[in-house]
């Protein structure tokens, strides 16, 4: 019989693997609670229009990414989510939250689907953390996400390498000046163009400065800039935001280049790009959306939001535990009589909030010592009945070859535990 596999792009997370995840998500917690977001948990599954009005039909994402069939009775066609905003925006149209409360902060994690090419960094199911921040058209709600994200990645990850690029992409007018210039410069080159860029021309234009095929990056880089084609308005907000940066102490780079792959943003856009992951380098991207609300059906809500690649973030993270991380006590009974009392004592240590390691086969003193150092077990305490019968067990440091153990009072073992590893910290 065959075995089975996961589906193409769709990845276990085994227990060793998700310690780094686990340490994302708690200061992702942490740094979102500091700023005042609350969690928002949306399905999985949506109605397709849904996406093919906020994303954009003529979207690659819509075109061709998403998971997309009919309901059970044929009457609805359901996709699987391809991104976070969209659906964020739906439940607080379906919830009428605009009425209860002026401005709604909301972030959320999660799996999102895409039928791509997979390749290093880029998944067909992969997670996203994202915030939402609606109701306020001032330029300091760009300052604010900017930088929950820029603290999030330098302070809480400790990853300096990072990046951050701007653009302006001013409103829907703007835009279709804009397009109409590109588009003609375009024409003049469709010889060289690549095949995604000559239909992206037509489908949707400011996606082709988004190519990375050698060939078009000539025609690229002479093509009309964005900023000459922004009205007055989008300009003095955009230069407020980049201030309000600046006061920050974020530093920025103005990418002209930089459009977003939805059709909702306007105005302000922006991205954090890492270094060491090769052609996927961009780890969180986003920007203000004023016109979404009210193109899905809300009252009119200025917006602004970003979603980062957890798989990319984790493969920037160090495997470094961080220090108040808690340690790995591994507890070893020598013989069978020994047995009950030291599981007795494994639970009651657990109880107290420690982390214990017990191996239920019943092996040998060296098979059990064997496996505590392969978890990473910071201490074992072997136990036997001379042990129990003296009140008193050996804590051996697992880190530091020839050292002694020291002998622990099984009285109030789980307290001279948490001295024992304070001393050694």
């Amino acid at each position: 019989m065959s075995k089975i596999s996961s589906v193409k792009g769709m990845n276990d997370l085994l227990p060793a693997e998700l310690v780094r995840w686990h340490r994302l998500e708690a200061a992702m917690r942490d740094r979102f609670d500091r700023y005042g977001y609350g969690e928002l948990r949306t399905p999985l599954l949506e109605e397709t229009r849904l996406f093919a009005r906020s994303i954009g039909d003529e979207t690659d994402i819509v075109g061709k990414e998403m998971y997309t069939f009919p309901d059970r009775k044929g009457k609805k066609q359901l996709s699987l989510r391809p991104e976070g905003t969209a659906s964020a925006v739906r439940a607080y149209i379906q919830h009428s939250v605009h009425g209860a409360e002026p401005v709604t902060r909301w972030w959320y994690f999660g799996p999102m689907y895409r039928h791509e090419r997979v390749q290093a960094g880029r998944y067909r199911q992969f997670y996203q953390v994202g915030a939402e921040a609606l109701g306020s058209a001032d330029p300091s709600l760009e300052a604010e996400v900017i930088s929950l994200f820029d603290g999030f990645l330098r302070q809480d990850l400790g990853l300096g390498e990072v990046e951050l690029q701007v653009n302006n992409l001013g409103d829907s007018e703007d835009r279709k000046a804009y397009a109409a210039a590109l588009v003609a410069h375009l024409d003049g080159h469709l010889e060289v163009l690549c095949e995604d860029c000559r239909r992206r021309k037509v489908e949707n234009p400011l996606r082709t400065l988004d190519c990375k095929v050698p060939g078009c990056q000539p025609v690229m880089e002479a093509a009309p800039r964005l900023e000459d084609h922004l009205g007055e308005a989008a300009r003095v907000h955009f230069a407020e935001v980049l201030s309000l940066l600046d006061a920050l102490g974020i530093a920025w780079v103005r990418n002209h280049r930089l459009v977003r792959g939805l059709d909702y943003y306007n105005r302000t856009c922006f991205e954090f790009v890492a270094g060491g992951l090769g052609a996927q380098n961009t780890v969180c991207a986003g920007g203000r959306y004023d016109g979404l609300v009210a193109q899905l059906g809300g009252p009119k809500t200025p917006a602004v939001g970003f979603a980062a690649g957890i798989e990319r973030l984790v493969s920037l993270m160090s495997d470094a535990a961080p220090e108040d991380a808690p340690e790995l006590v591994a507890v070893v009974p020598v013989g069978t009589e020994v047995f009950p009392a030291c599981l007795r004592l494994v639970e009651e240590l657990r109880r107290e909030g420690l982390r214990v390691d017990f191996d239920p086969r019943r092996g040998s003193l060296k098979s059990q010592m064997r496996r505590a150092d392969k978890l990473g077990a910071r201490v074992a305490l072997v136990i036997g009945e001379d042990e129990l019968a003296a009140g008193r067990v050996p804590a051996k440091d697992l880190r530091l070859e020839g050292a002694e153990p020291e002998e622990l009072a099984l009285a109030d073992l789980h307290a001279s535990l948490r001295r024992w590893f304070k001393e050694r910290r």
